[in-house]
């Protein structure tokens, strides 16, 4: 079945013109508040049974037994899947294709790589009985020393970092530009493992029907989930039909199938019943990736003017054993400030651990906070204000590349920014301000930035007989609002209402509508409705202009315009005629059309992408105690053509906050003689609540960019993270006078 959104809810602010930049409410709000949408684990098929993992609690060795007759002999269990009975796969687990594929532990061996991961997964009647089986399986370890922290290997130098970059880059002489420079700093700062904790756990529910799979399951990628499950199964893709409206969160945890997703599959297809599986939220601490630790260390030059002459980043960081993923953090610094010699370099370490993957910003909210906590102390070295130094350096041209890019617009978020927030009352030096109950207060500030990144996408675009319109993509929703602004792009593209349009999204008999992921949802899929809009507006216009009972009759395709579901001449609006009329004169019930969404190679060639942004963050600090609070936060954030601006606030909202989480809050910690992290839970791992964030402001800073894509989109799902963690961190410094050098920053550090 096919989702079909409703979209005929009376919208808050009644639209003028154009639905792209107007701020509608989200399409999907009523369902969501009042429980009616459906997400994965919402779905019980007839004759489900449930399943539960087991996982490993040591972090390196092998399960030498499992009591498997003990769990099969409780009340409601089905059956123990193990490696010994696990369906076979048609391809290996652990083979890996393309640079988006990651290995999959699916009970191959009796290996254990680290903590959590499965090593049986228990099927029953009930949940309970299939959580008590799993615990009766009582496994006894082969246990080997674990692999833990930055230190806890041999480092190397990876062969690439992210998604295939380079591990070193650099242009110009770093040691030539630090020698001739009148004044330098080095300083080094560490940022801890993080995890993905979206409010929606992995769940998958499955059905097989001979070779045919029916699934429910959150996916950021569902053309990329159904090819992966596709190829381990040895079924064709068009056999898999997975549905996923609605996402709970995804932050890049969801963006590929994962081992425990596959696993729910596997227990469907060894009892011949649809099957159930959700992973508990302790589970989700190894198998579904996370962001990896960094140490990284900044070296800068500056000339007696404050002008950068050399800017080098080093970045050490963690992968597992078995796989290759290598947080890109030094790449930071390639994006944002100028200096005739700039060079970035990664090395690692392989632990016990889950492979780190894709976590909101990779790379870029790691690497910046170091780098702007850097460039804040650099700004001091030359007694400089860090809003003057940032503005002195920062880069017209991409700096590594040379390529052009809109870097006006940084200047104008810096201005609208400061101005807001009021920086120009700013002392210079620390320890200053005081508010009326005595505490420390201190201002600071973060440069953002996130590359407008496109992938490929199709959408499927139908005008009706009867004057209404579908548009149909694969896209996926993980609250962001994507199938608001989806539509809006829709009515347009169309010539319609809003209210006119049916939107179908969230399955993968819908055309491929991309991954939702590197903040390059909107911009791709959206590109595809474009067109495919566009495609099917000249298919009428072709109709229209070719009939000489029509009075568009010979004004031809480029003379044509379509608005409020008619065509109109352009030379002379008052001839033309609506889309009904036109179809049902041709004796057509509808006309479709195609688009696609993808980067334009040469642009990419010519030209850098990104988007930009400035935070101004202000703490306040216990002189007696140490504990730090927000109190203040304002960002101003210039990302291209914005399609709803009340869902793009939000958006920097969350990116803003997650910014004061990797700033002050969120660290996984693990135990150092078992490898097992000790706080996987939302009690113990800490994230922000409403307390904690009393006062944020976004500014939306207009921006045309030609050049990312005809609609001019850029990403804001991920930029705010970026400019925010460094604004917090030089906040504190402010206040108290104490750098911080790692993160979350701890009261110690303060105290010390």
């Amino acid at each position: 079945m096919t989702l079909e959104l409703s979209l005929n809810q009376q919208p808050a602010h009644a639209r003028q013109g154009s639905s792209i930049g107007q701020p509608l409410t989200r399409r999907d709000g009523f369902l969501k508040v009042t429980g009616a949408a459906r997400y994965a684990a919402d779905n019980h098929p007839p004759g489900m049974l449930y399943a539960v993992l087991a996982v490993s609690s040591i972090a390196r060795g092998r399960v030498a037994a499992l009591d498997v007759e003990a769990a099969k002999a409780h009340k409601g269990v089905v059956e123990v899947m193990t490696p010994k009975n696990r369906p076979a796969l048609a391809a290996d687990p652990d083979a890996k294709d393309h640079p988006f594929m990651f290995r999959l532990d699916l009970l191959q061996n009796d290996q254990v790589r680290y903590p959590n991961q499965s090593i049986a997964v228990v099927i029953a009647e009930t949940l309970e009985a299939a959580t008590e089986g799993a615990a009766l399986l009582s496994p006894r370890y082969e246990v080997m020393p674990a692999r833990v922290g930055l230190d806890g290997a041999e480092s190397f130098v990876p062969r690439a970092v992210g998604v295939g970059g380079p591990a070193v880059q650099h242009k110009g002489d770093v040691e030539v530009g630090l020698k001739s420079a009148k004044t330098r700093i080095e300083a080094t700062y560490e940022t801890p493992a993080q995890y993905h904790n979206a409010m929606e756990p992995h769940a998958i529910v499955v059905a097989w029907e001979g070779d045919t799979l029916s699934i429910d399951t959150p996916s950021q990628g569902l053309a990329m989930a159904q090819g992966r499950i596709a190829g381990l199964f040895g079924i064709a893709p068009e056999n898999i039909h997975i549905r996923s409206p609605f996402l709970g969160g995804g932050f890049g945890s969801k963006g590929m199938i994962s081992g425990p997703q596959v696993l729910g599959i596997l227990a469907a297809r060894l009892v011949g019943r649809p099957v159930k599986l959700v992973l508990q939220r302790e589970q989700m601490y190894g198998p579904v990736g996370h962001r990896a630790p960094t140490r990284q260390t900044l070296r800068m030059g500056m000339d007696g003017e404050g002008r950068l002459t050399a800017l080098d980043h080093h970045a050490k960081t963690a992968s597992s054993t078995f796989d290759d993923f290598f947080e890109p953090a030094a790449d930071a610094s390639h994006t944002l400030y100028a200096s005739p010699a700039i060079a970035t370099s990664h090395d690692a370490v392989r632990l016990d651990t889950g492979t780190p993957l894709f976590m909101r910003a990779p790379g870029e909210a790691t690497g910046s906070i170091a780098l702007e906590s850097a460039i804040d102390e650099a700004a001091y070295a030359c007694g400089m204000d860090p809003l003057e130094f940032r503005l002195r350096n920062y880069a017209e041209v991409e700096p590594m590349t040379g390529k052009p890019f809109s870097s006006k617009a940084l200047r104008e978020c810096y201005r609208q920014a400061a101005e807001t927030f009021g920086w120009a009352s700013r002392p210079l030096q620390p320890r200053l301000m005081r508010d009326a109950d005595g505490f420390l207060t201190g201002w600071g500030m973060g440069t953002a930035t996130f590359p407008a990144i496109m992938f490929q996408a199709e959408a499927r675009a139908v005008l009706r007989a009867d004057g209404s319109g579908v548009m149909e993509t694969g896209a996926q929703d993980m609250g962001q609002g994507a199938w608001t602004a989806f539509a809006q792009i829709a009515a347009d593209g169309l010539g319609l209402d809003i209210d006119q349009v049916d939107f179908r999204a969230g399955s993968s008999d819908l055309p491929n509508a991309g991954i939702a992921g590197g903040s390059g949802h909107t911009a791709t899929a959206g590109m595809a409705i474009h067109n495919a809009g566009a495609a099917v507006i000249a298919r009428l216009a072709d109709l229209a202009t070719g009939d000489e009972g029509s009075p568009l009759y010979g004004a031809g395709n480029e003379g044509v315009l379509a608005r409020g579901g008619r065509l109109y001449r352009r030379d002379d609006e008052s001839r033309g005629e609506s889309y009904a009329e036109i179809l049902t004169r041709a004796g057509l019930t509808e006309i479709e059309g195609h688009g696609k969404g993808a980067p334009d190679p040469a642009s990419q060639e010519a030209y850098a992408k990104h988007a930009h942004g400035a935070v101004f963050a202000e703490v306040k600090v216990d002189p007696d105690f140490g504990q730090i609070r927000v109190t203040r936060l304002v960002g101003a954030f210039a990302a291209g053509r914005v399609i709803n601006p009340r869902l793009v606030r939000s958006q920097y909202y969350g990116g803003m906050i997650w910014g004061v989480s990797f700033a002050l809050h969120e660290e996984a910690i693990t135990d150092r003689r078992s490898g097992r992290i000790q706080n996987a839970n939302l009690a113990e791992y800490h994230v922000p609540v409403n307390a904690d964030v009393p006062s944020v402001e976004a500014l939306l800073v207009h921006e045309d960019d030609p050049h990312v894509n005809a609609l001019g989109i850029k990403g804001v799902g991920e930029i705010g993270i970026t400019g925010t963690a460094g604004a917090v961190a030089n906040a504190v410094w402010h206040a108290t006078g104490v750098r911080p050098r790692r993160f979350p920053v701890r009261i110690e550090d303060l105290l010390g």
